[in-house]
């Protein structure tokens, strides 16, 4: 019976390891520093640079002075959140709203070349609203927007990691 369940669990290794699986790894990015041209009042800004400079072997340039020296430039044309009222009760108050986030952004090289297009990232999340609990609802309103925020982050992390050459 013992000799069964090593033979058994062996052949799983085996057969696991025969089909490609493989744990997430850390990205692997074509460039080896970047400049994020995003406003300093930007909460998603500010954590896509600390994601970035997280990376293993990027580098992050900060000040608008070494832009030339940086090998990709990351502009954020737009960061917005939007709140829409979706759904009324039959009274006519608020019953739902619909939570956005958009950021709308391009790569290129400091010299003007087009990496990545200019690309739109959306998160929308629905929540529902209460009169009677509106300190709550505000608190959910913003760990939504937080948990919308780290999903483009990552979403455009991927999409940098997938430009295969510069």
């Amino acid at each position: 019976m013992k000799r069964r369940t090593v033979l058994l669990s062996a052949a799983a290794s085996v057969a696991l390891a025969g089909c490609g699986f493989q744990l997430r790894q850390a990205p692997h990015f074509a460039f080896d520093s970047i400049y994020v041209a995003a406003a300093p009042s930007s909460s998603l800004g500010t954590e896509l640079k600390r994601t970035i400079a997280f990376s293993d072997g990027l580098k992050v340039i900060n000040d608008a002075s070494g832009l030339t020296t940086a090998q990709v430039v990351l502009d954020v044309l737009t960061d917005t959140r939007e709140k829409v009222v979706v759904g009324l009760t039959a009274s006519g108050q608020v019953r739902e709203f619909q939570l956005r986030t958009r950021l709308k952004f391009k790569l290129r090289t400091p010299q003007g070349k087009e990496l990545i297009p200019e690309t739109e990232l959306l998160q929308q999340r629905d929540i529902s609203f209460n009169e009677s609990a509106v300190l709550a609802k505000e608190s959910e309103e913003n760990l939504l927007y937080r948990d919308m925020q780290k999903d483009i982050v990552q979403q455009l992390m991927r999409r940098l990691a997938a430009l295969k050459s510069i």
